[in-house]
């Protein structure tokens, strides 16, 4: 089995593209075991702490499934459910739950937070999402465009909207990794970090990757393999930011006349929730308040014979799994 042995998985730039074809290659087996029903608990007596700062459905119930079919046990601390940053220090945390169990997983705020988690549990500590980084969702991705296209290398990846956070910042640290042409295409304020950009840059100079930043749709999507888009309001904003980006970001959302521009070759990616009907409060809300009744991505494109956002959703679980039984 392809290890990294008590080694953390805090962001991809902490990664070879050894390392993330070995992780990509230990889900695929993953995967095939769990489709063929071959018990593959090879970690019993293993116990995990997921913290949960932010809620999620994806990225619980893919950790959750993952350590039951890996024979470990976990334990899972919500919102209200532990004193983490509030009555008990990041560090204090750590050690504690160290000494307790064998790995860690964080969903929340910054990422200085799952960096200290590291340096003072002494147990393997995972990245569930950060506001910086989400590098989970980027495996399940490059699983699912690898399934799809057959390699990764030199595949056009354009993500539409705003990439100036996690998605956007993580999307572009793996196509630098692997190869691929990663563009951003948005509003130049929307574009990610001018810093992350450089050290990406770097990266793609020794793996052949091509990194681009666009404002124009058509330029970005002609020839694109994968569209990839995501909400416009990350959790914890604000709601009254909900109006500059509809503003900003309505000319970016992906329509069918996108996916036709980008070709037949094109498939649709969004890491969910998505605001494509609405079926959901916030979508009701927003439409009653703006007259949008969708955002990113619209309800043909995402219900289309494009999109393969549920293949995507699923291999959360298997690349989640690869990193636990990688990493311990």
């Amino acid at each position: 089995m392809f290890h990294l042995s008590q080694r953390s998985f805090l962001k991809l730039l902490d990664l070879s593209p050894a390392d993330i074809t070995g992780l990509l290659d230990l889900a695929a087996d993953l995967k095939q075991k769990k489709k063929a029903g071959i018990p593959h608990a090879e970690f019993p007596g293993k116990n995990i702490a997921l913290i949960f700062e932010k809620t999620s459905t994806r990225t619980r119930c893919a950790f959750e499934v993952a350590a039951y079919d890996l024979g470990m046990n976990c334990t899972y601390l919500d919102p209200s459910g532990s004193q983490i940053g509030k009555k008990e220090s990041i560090a204090d945390t750590a050690r504690v739950l160290g000494r307790m169990y064998d790995g860690i997983e964080y969903r929340g705020f910054g990422q200085q937070i799952v960096e200290d988690l590291a340096r003072y549990s002494g147990v393997p500590v995972w990245n569930g999402l950060t506001n910086e980084f989400h590098p989970t969702q980027i495996l399940a991705d490059l699983l699912t465009i690898r399934e799809h296209f057959g390699s990764l290398s030199g595949i056009k990846l354009v993500y539409m909207g705003d990439a100036r956070y996690n998605m956007g910042n993580s999307l572009m640290v793996g196509c630098a990794k692997m190869g691929m042409h990663f563009v951003a295409c948005a509003p130049k304020k929307y574009h990610p970090d001018s810093r992350l950009i450089d050290e990406c840059r770097k990266i793609a100079a020794e793996t052949g990757a091509v990194l681009e930043f666009e404002e124009d749709v058509t330029a970005a999507v002609t020839g694109a393999h994968v569209i990839y888009t995501d909400v416009w309001v990350s959790m914890g904003e604000p709601d009254y930011v909900w109006e500059t980006r509809i503003q900003d970001l309505l000319p970016y959302r992906v329509t069918a006349e996108v996916m036709r521009k980008a070709g037949p070759q094109c498939v649709f990616m969004h890491c969910l929730p998505s605001f494509h009907d609405l079926n959901t409060s916030i979508g009701k809300s927003i439409y009653e308040k703006f007259g949008v009744d969708c955002m990113e991505v619209t309800d043909e494109v995402f219900e289309g014979p494009q999109s393969i956002v549920f293949d995507e959703a699923e291999n959360r679980m298997h690349t989640i799994k690869a990193v636990m039984a990688a990493t311990l």
